[in-house]
């Protein structure tokens, strides 16, 4: 394990069983609790470690002071939920109440020590600051991490929890509080310039991102059924992949591999063939600079990689035939090349002869087109296999087997989406040596173990669903694992297109952020826009706030699920809304069938227009109330009333212009995100009172049936119909904690 940022300060860490242990005796045996800390153990160190400098600017001050107030203030949420959670668990109350009381005043020290004003106040004025009293911020450090540590070990006994409603209830609320807390706790990471590093990062946070949406359904799907072995497979599938990106991310953060080994960085085909041409037209310059033994081994290394084309029984005989010949001819030409060499060092010459110059010429041109060959082989296997399996045949007749409960017929199919990933990883590895830069090398690595890891689990989803055919939860697990996979193919797809460009020497500068706004037609007056480059603030206040509808729709499916009446108006229509912000949430992500910002303001619109068609259910079921029930549901419908009114305003209202049209689609997200709030708190209201008020339910008639389509994207306002996946998973706090705290990082 990394050493700890704060080791030189007491707190340290070290690779043996017992993990690293902090001062006030507690030991973190485990880990991922220790990953969980490594956000807040570095925004810490930052304090710690800054320079004393005689001279303080105004802005290392004031950098000073943000960090701790950010700290305390991360703090401050952290504890409130702590506190949550203690007044629900009795038997973890007493326990849980005194480490937030030790995290408050750790907390509360930090601020006060880091609130060291400006430049214009005397530092002999008596005041103790961090500059004044450094060891008083490493003590303030070391409470908090102990008492933060003690915080999440004792939630850790909430995974023992049996009750699958307590279950949700408790990670639903909780989630929430995480985004605030991901995002205080993420500001301590600076941007990386490494575009290796960043690479590595996104691939990190592309895998915990999704894991997020599959950890929900497959914990549930446990829960359900707790005797199944491939359910059990499945959830601990998922868990296995975050723990690694988590390892992956503190590696980066901390520049240390966790397990003490030296990263061998992976060797390609076009890594080879650069440093080889480099080293031929080096020969220009000086005739000495290397031995013709390691231009020669260079290339026999590089022919030893062509095989995994050769040998690749995807490559065409004809392609198979063309690599070999190139290859020949490259060696031919290299002996030729070091014929002439030897002979321009024999008679000492100092400037390139023209048999020297087109000896390299040749060699360079040959090697090239070695290279054009293996791209093209790469690239014509990539497209041909992404056609192929474009109509997901596979996908489907698993699905339905599993509904039917043909476990024969499960066991076929699995065979069959083995076969077809084998083929995938193949042509990742293929694709690798071709990528043309370190990044994509990286992606290209990410994607073959993303096929290599989502087949074995989609597997076992459907084994779950083929031997229980009617539980809900598990048809709707298996078609989460599936729509990671659909979702990979079409990153594949942006993959290949993103080489050809780096082949064809059309990448320029760096991709615009296209998510926000979307390029596209805007109005009929308007032309179309060109890509929009936000700046890190504005990816930051998108990404949190598309996260948090993401986490609303996850409270809305929870409590739409309780009723027993799946038909009831008031659950069809918050099942619908709760389709409708999933969408607008894809959309900030740069997915999903919302393609450009218009498409957005018109998902808006249908979406207030469809909250204010709840609203009129929602009076009419309070009409069968009695008196002392209505007040509390009125006051909520109201409230509804008002965020669908002021949505629909916003959506409506025509804009022009980048800046114009980046703040309605930052406001239209945001009063989505309200009236998900209010819907969030409705429908459990509602359910209790329809519990209480059985007999007043006949105004809850279901003229339409829930379809099946989660991502279906609603275009009409009276089509309001869509299907229900559950959003942020049920798991560990420590890995709910530490995955968007590295989801949300910027």
């Amino acid at each position: 394990m990394a050493t700890s940022p704060c080791s030189s300060s007491g707190v340290s860490s070290s690779s043996s069983s017992s993990g690293f242990s902090l001062d006030s005796g507690l030991e973190i045996k485990t880990r991922s609790v220790e990953q969980t800390l490594v956000p807040l153990v570095s925004q810490i160190t930052t304090l710690i470690n800054h320079k004393d400098k005689l001279k303080k600017s105004d802005k290392t001050l004031q950098a000073i002071q943000r960090v701790g107030q950010a700290v305390n203030q991360a703090v401050g949420r952290f504890i409130t939920v702590g506190e949550a959670i203690a007044n629900e668990n009795r038997e973890l109350k007493e326990e849980m109440s005194m480490a937030c009381i030790e995290a408050k005043r750790a907390g509360e020290t930090i601020a006060k020590l880091t609130d060291v004003g400006s430049l214009d106040q005397p530092e002999s004025d008596g005041r103790v600051t961090i500059f004044t009293d450094k060891t008083g911020v490493v003590k303030a450090a070391r409470m908090l991490l102990s008492s933060v540590t003690k915080v999440l070990s004792t939630m850790e006994q909430l995974e023992k929890i049996g009750s699958f409603q307590e279950f949700v209830q408790i990670f639903s609320q909780f989630g929430n509080e995480m985004v605030e807390f991901a995002h205080l706790t993420g500001d301590r990471q600076n941007d990386l310039k490494d575009e290796k590093k960043k690479a590595k990062m996104a691939a990190a946070r592309a895998v915990l991102e999704k894991c997020t949406m599959m950890l929900l359904t497959a914990s549930k799907t446990c829960l359900r059924h707790p005797d199944c072995e491939s359910a059990r497979i499945n959830k601990e599938g998922v868990f296995h992949r975050m723990r690694m990106a988590l390892e992956q991310v503190v590696e980066i953060v901390t520049d240390v591999r966790l397990n003490g080994e030296v990263e061998v960085a992976p060797v390609s085909i076009y890594t080879g063939i650069k440093e080889f041409k480099s080293k031929v037209e080096g020969l220009r310059e000086n005739l000495y600079f290397l031995s013709k033994e390691s231009l020669s081994l260079m290339l026999e290394l590089i022919l030893e990689h062509t095989e995994d084309f050769t040998d690749s029984a995807y490559t065409s005989h004809e392609c198979r035939e063309h690599i070999l010949e190139l290859s020949k001819q490259t060696k031919t030409e290299l002996e030729q090349l070091v014929a002439v060499w030897m002979q321009a060092q024999n008679q000492k010459t100092k400037v390139t002869n023209e048999d020297l110059e087109l000896a390299i010429l040749k060699t360079c041109q040959c090697i090239d087109e070695l290279k054009k060959e293996l791209h093209s082989a790469a690239t014509v296997l990539v497209t041909d296999l992404l056609k192929c399996h474009a109509d997901h045949i596979v996908l489907k007749a698993l699905k339905i087997a599993g509904v039917e409960g043909n476990l024969e017929a499960v066991a076929e199919y699995a065979c069959k989406l083995s076969e077809q990933k084998e083929q995938l990883v193949e042509v990742c590895r293929l694709l690798r040596h071709v990528s043309g830069t370190e990044p994509l090398e990286i992606t290209c690595m990410h994607a073959e173990d993303t096929f290599q890891v989502t087949g074995p689990q989609i597997i076992s989803a459907a084994e779950t669903l083929a031997l229980h055919p009617s539980s809900k939860i598990a048809k709707e697990n298996l078609a989460v694992f599936c729509e990671a996979w659909e979702s990979q193919l079409s990153d594949m797809a942006i993959l290949l297109r993103e080489i050809n460009d780096v082949f064809e020497g059309r990448r320029g500068e760096k991709r615009a952020y296209l998510s926000l706004p979307r390029p596209g037609k805007h109005n009929a007056s308007l032309k179309t826009l060109k890509p929009v480059k936000l700046d890190g603030e504005e990816q930051g206040k998108i990404a949190k706030l598309g996260l948090e509808l993401r986490l609303l729709t996850s409270d809305v499916d929870s409590e739409t699920e309780k009723w027993e009446d799946q038909e009831s108006e008031i659950v069809r229509h918050g099942q619908s809304m709760s389709s409708m912000a999933y969408s607008m949430y894809l959309f900030t992500r740069g997915e999903g069938l919302l393609k450009t910002t218009q498409d957005l303001f018109h998902q808006a619109e249908v979406f207030a227009t469809a909250g204010l068609k709840l609203s009129a259910v929602l009076h009419a079921f309070s009409n069968q109330l009695e008196d002392d029930d209505k007040p509390l549901l009125l006051v909520e419908i109201d409230k509804l009333i008002s965020m669908s009114q002021q949505l629909q305003i916003t959506a409506k209202a025509p804009v022009q212009g980048k800046i114009p049209i980046f703040t309605k689609v930052d406001t239209c997200i945001l009063k989505t995100r309200g009236v998900m709030i209010v819907l969030a708190r409705v429908l459990p209201v509602c359910y209790r009172l329809q519990r209480k008020h059985k007999a007043g339910n006949g105004c809850l008639r279901s003229p339409r049936t829930w379809k099946a389509n989660r991502l279906q994207t609603v275009t009409n306002e009276d089509n309001l119909d869509g299907k229900s996946v559950e959003a942020f998973g049920v798991k560990s706090l420590e890995h709910h904690v530490a995955n968007l705290t590295f989801l949300e990082s910027k």
